[in-house]
Order: structure tokens, then C-alpha cells, then sequence
């Protein structure tokens, strides 16, 4: 049996669900999740695209920059995923989207070289500069 989690957007227009197993959970600090969110980081678990359905509306995309896609709804404005080149074949999704974000607690942090310097992780997790187990 496969273990499906649902989530959506603040008013309630975009609703979603995710199916296991994830292929990774981050807190990310890049200088983009920064802007795109306005916190110092973004919580993403990341599937699939086969893993994910839309149950209710229909996401708007932004190309934040080159190959990076950016869902959010478009009536009240919630980041809901990421896409990027980087990654084919893969959706990233806002962790705290979820109508239980505590489902996919971060196993590490990613993009650190664009910490904001007073938002100091003391968690014990690994802290990457960039992304992945090389860091890059």
C-alpha cells in the first residue's frame, strides 16, 4: 500500500496529493527560495512527477529563472512547487503545503553559501553549500 499525503494552497482553490516514497526532504536557503517565499528558507520534499496528483484547481507557473519553474496558486499567491532542469522527472513541494508538513522533516540544508547570516540552523543536520551529497 502506497502512502498518499494531500496539501494545498492558503484559500483553498489548489489541492494536492503526494504519493511515497519521497526522493529526498531539504531545507533549502538559496537566495530565489528566499525571494520566492519571503523567509529565510523553504522546506521542499521532493517526488516524481508521476507521484504527484492535482485533486482541486490548477497551479500557476512562473519561470523564475532559466530552466526553474515555480507553481503557486493564482488567487491568493502560495508557493506550492519547483521544478528545475536539474532535476527531470522530479517535483519539488513546498514541505509546509502539506496538511501534515511534520510528515517530512529535512535530512539536510542546502544552499547554505546564501544563509541569511542571523538564521543559524542548530538542528545537527548537514549544512551543504549547494545541493546533493557532494554539495555542489
Amino acid at each position: 500500500m502506497t502512502t498518499r499525503h494531500e496539501g494545498g494552497c492558503l484559500c483553498g482553490a489548489v489541492r494536492y496529493a503526494i504519493a511515497e516514497p519521497a526522493k529526498f526532504s531539504s531545507m533549502c536557503h538559496c537566495r530565489s527560495c528566499q525571494r520566492a517565499t519571503g523567509a529565510p528558507g523553504a522546506a521542499f520534499v521532493g517526488v516524481p512527477e508521476d507521484q504527484i496528483t492535482c485533486l482541486k484547481g490548477e497551479t500557476a507557473v512562473y519561470e523564475s529563472s532559466p530552466g526553474v519553474r515555480r507553481g503557486f496558486c493564482r488567487t491568493c499567491g502560495t508557493s506550492l512547487t519547483y521544478a528545475g532542469d536539474a532535476w527531470p522527472g522530479e517535483i519539488h513541494i513546498y514541505t509546509a503545503t502539506l496538511d501534515d508538513p511534520g510528515a517530512f522533516p529535512p535530512a539536510m540544508h542546502t544552499y547554505t553559501v546564501d544563509r541569511i547570516v542571523w538564521f543559524e540552523p542548530d538542528d545537527g543536520l548537514p549544512l551543504l553549500p549547494g545541493f546533493g551529497s557532494d554539495g555542489a
